[in-house]
């Protein structure tokens, strides 16, 4: 683990800062029908129109941006299904340095070819055979690069809470946040925002049924790990929540649910069809909770957090139908 300070809210201004000019300040958007079916004042954080299609843009940058020279010349090193990889390939490109990245084999072909569509190095291994952390770790080693990990890294956690950051402002305090939660980086730097700017909002993580080690490790009080969770929501795949993350979620995220597949591509299609907006199943997590009544938010104020527009068109077609 790295000795890095645990993040802060003055992280998250910090951030961005930092990443001012470089990302998208991303569109809040609304929905009738989204209100009217929840009764509630709905505001959709439009990540999947981020650089490279995912908030994760914000947190690689944010960590790119703090390498002394030494690092720089070394180059950065990471593990990612996709968005993250897509996010460090394309931060380091922005940044003149090198970056290689550890993908799982059977990731979304879309995902891989972009990262090396941004110039990035992929490796590929096994994702139910092969430990990803020690690959990384090894790599890093040998080759001498930094390693910034999708989630469990202070610097990725304030970049991350930027999104939360810019929705409060444009839209006043709300009275819930729902967040999508594979490894923690979004919910954690978004608890930390809505908590300076919004103190009075609840915030909700969202997991895929398949994958709850969030919920589980709430509940247990200590971090759970879980076996590779089979879903359609690959950006939240992860088999545990992050070192540095939990402890945030502990303090500042109220609690944590979770929706099926079947409930990701029921939002993949309203989305598509209300909103005329692609956006993958990760990326519905937050929304599904909302619009599928897993949580009442009627007469309230509601921020959902739309992580990413990364998908398959062969997939997104075929969920569609």
């Amino acid at each position: 683990m790295s000795i890095l300070p645990a993040p802060t809210y003055a992280d998250v201004a910090d951030a961005a800062e930092r990443i001012a000019g470089a990302a998208h300040r991303t569109p809040v958007m609304t929905s009738r029908t989204a209100d009217s079916l929840t009764g509630a004042n709905l505001f959709f954080k439009c990540e999947n129109f981020q650089r490279m299609g995912a908030f994760k843009f914000r947190g690689a940058f944010n960590a790119i941006s703090h390498f002394s020279e030494s690092q720089r010349q070394a180059g950065v090193l990471t593990y990612s299904s996709g968005n993250h990889a897509q996010a460090i390939a394309l931060s380091a490109r922005i940044a003149g340095i090198k970056a290689t990245i550890i993908m799982p084999e059977d990731a979304p072909a879309a995902k891989m070819e972009a990262t090396r569509g941004y110039g990035g190095e992929v490796i590929t291994y096994d994702r139910y055979t092969e430990n990803r952390e020690e690959i990384g770790a090894r790599l890093a080693q040998e080759r001498g690069m930094t390693l910034i990990p999708p989630y469990d890294h202070p610097h990725v956690i304030a970049g991350q809470g930027t999104s939360a950051k810019e929705l409060i402002e444009e839209t006043g305090p709300l009275d819930y946040l729902f967040v999508c939660l594979g490894g923690g980086g979004l919910i954690a730097g978004c608890a930390l925002a809505a908590a300076e700017l919004s103190p009075s909002c609840t915030v909700i993580g969202v997991e895929p049924e398949a994958g709850n080690d969030a919920q589980q490790s709430l509940e247990r009080g200590e971090i759970v790990h879980i076996e590779v969770p089979r879903t359609i929501a690959d950006g939240a795949a992860s088999t545990h929540v992050g070192e540095y993350n939990f402890p945030i979620l502990k303090r500042l995220v109220d609690r944590v649910v979770t929706v099926s597949d079947d409930q990701l591509v029921q939002t993949m299609k309203f989305f598509a069809q209300r909103m005329k907006m692609v956006v993958e199943p990760t990326g519905c997590l937050a929304a599904a909770a909302v619009l599928q009544n897993i949580v009442p938010v009627k007469g309230k104020r509601v921020g959902v957090l739309v992580s990413g527009g990364n998908v398959d068109l062969a997939r997104y077609a075929q969920f569609l139908a």
